[in-house]
């Protein structure tokens, strides 16, 4: 029995690397959306608001909106995007496992 291969489909799934959050409400910004998303990222982990969810704690999206978040993933956002959100009063920790607590 023969098996008909051929390239793998490119990946056209993103998750955020700011929140991990892989369903974008910014899709219409292409250039915001390469910016600020990576195709590198590993597991999935859904949330539903409950605020007792000892996995939302410990991915730190605990007051995160209900969704589909990345557990890990790779890249770090650009500068100019780290002082906008450090002008906002909003940490940034990468969410690729380069900090540990």
């Amino acid at each position: 029995m023969s098996q008909k291969r051929g390239r793998p489909a490119p990946k056209l799934n993103r998750a955020c690397m700011l929140c991990g959050l892989s369903v974008l409400h910014f899709a219409d910004n292409d250039d915001l959306v390469r910016e600020c998303t990576s195709p590198t990222f590993e597991g999935l982990v859904a949330t539903h608001g409950d605020k007792g969810s000892w996995v939302a704690r410990w991915l730190r999206i605990e007051n995160f909106v209900p969704g589909l978040y990345a557990v890990r993933v790779l890249g770090k956002l650009p500068d100019d995007v780290r002082g906008d959100l450090e002008a906002q009063g909003i940490e940034y920790r990468p969410r690729d496992g380069s900090i540990q607590d």
